[in-house]
């Protein structure tokens, strides 16, 4: 990795916000690198100055596409440049020609976005599957296979839970997906950016991502991914001249899509979003997910090892191969409110989380220039608060 690891000085250049505060909560909405931060301030600027929309800022929008295609091990012309991950998920949903009794797939629990665009369904008659589980978060690649009929068309599911922290085995599911010819359908905000993906080993056929949370990027803009071999099948739902052929901006007597994912962006682009998540892009790339993924475990560790010793409790994996960048945590003897409060007093950003019961949790989400002094400090604050 870049000397951010090793030079303090050059790791709060880069991520300002250390200098501040130790931000935790990057499964939450992240704060901006400063490349990131300046990339979208360089095209303010630049659009004082001449057209908003030119020759070189198209070919950045081409560039973005083939960075996000290189992320996730797709080609460019699957890429369409959409946020927030809502977005992508509902455009699946709704491009698909459902027949009555087709069969979705999701998980109960997990993050709204990614069941409201699947339990709507059932209004057009299709019959919705909804996976449950002992542990939360815990999706099994035999709970899916247990839940699979032959009316089974699509399973939709989240690379990884955004309360436990469970890692979804993606290339397992989709093998058994891939095997029996169903549709899979990956909300991977959770973990694009924090771990590798290859979308076409894993045999994910469509995937939404916004750029706020692992990607280090800017609010509402995104990555979503349709492969080319599905474009019939999802449809384009939202219309107009961008992803329609409309030569010289002229209305033609039959809809024509372009033939990349393009056709799913209907207008102009969020370019300040855009060349916003294409320095997130350059960043990630050049440091490595793989070892930014590695870091993340170590970091997870490290705070486990002063938390445990406190009488914390661990909700979700904290080893193996569905740990993630994801540490949830709450104390039998202090409301998990209580140290939040004393957590933001000393300038630490976690997240406040509830299950269904109202029980309160920590959420901690360290991405990768976040330094075991910082977590050190938090194991402090809050051996502090518990006396």
């Amino acid at each position: 990795m870049t000397k951010v690891l090793t030079d303090e000085a050059a790791r709060l250049h880069a991520f300002p916000v250390g200098a501040e505060k130790i931000f935790l909560a990057h499964a939450a909405v992240t704060v901006l690198p400063r490349c990131v931060a300046e990339a979208m301030a360089d095209y303010a600027m630049q659009s004082a100055r001449m057209p908003q929309e030119f020759g070189d800022v198209l070919r950045d929008f081409r560039t973005t596409r083939e960075l996000a295609a290189t992320l996730i091990g797709a080609r460019w012309q699957e890429i369409a440049l959409l946020g927030p991950t809502s977005l992508g998920l509902s455009l699946f949903a709704n491009g698909i020609q459902w027949n009555p009794g087709d069969e979705v797939v999701c998980y109960a629990d997990d993050y709204p976005a990614n069941v409201y665009p699947w339990l709507e369904l059932e209004r057009r008659g299709v019959v919705v599957r909804r996976l449950r589980t002992e542990v939360p978060g815990e999706v099994t690649p035999a709970l899916v296979e247990a839940a699979l009929t032959p009316r089974t068309r699509l399973v939709a599911l989240a690379s990884c839970h955004f309360f436990t922290g469970y890692r979804l085995d993606v290339e397992a599911v989709g093998a058994i997906l891939h095997a029996r010819g169903i549709l899979f359908a990956l909300d991977a905000i959770q973990t694009l950016g924090a771990f590798p993906l290859d979308v076409c080993r894993a045999h994910v056929d469509m995937l939404s991502a916004d750029a706020h949370k692992w990607l280090l990027g800017p609010m509402a803009m995104g990555i979503v991914y349709v492969a080319e071999r599905h474009f019939e099948t999802v449809r384009p739902t939202l219309l107009g001249a961008w992803n329609v052929n409309s030569p010289k901006f002229l209305t033609q007597e039959h809809i024509e899509f372009v033939p990349t994912a393009q056709r799913y962006e209907p207008g102009v682009l969020n370019a300040s979003g855009v060349y916003g998540m294409k320095a997130a892009l350059e960043l990630l790339l050049s440091e490595g997910v793989d070892k930014i993924a590695a870091r993340l475990l170590e970091l997870k560790a490290f705070l486990l090892e002063r938390l445990v010793p406190l009488g914390f409790h661990v909700l979700g994996p904290t080893t193996g191969a569905n740990a993630s960048g994801i540490t949830t945590v709450w104390h039998p003897g202090v409301p998990a409110s209580r140290l939040f409060e004393r957590l933001e007093a000393a300038g630490v950003v976690a997240s406040l989380r509830h299950d269904r019961a109202g029980r309160e949790f920590l959420r901690f989400s360290p991405h990768y220039y976040n330094t075991p002094s910082e977590l050190q400090r938090v194991a402090e604050v809050l051996r502090q608060s518990l006396l």
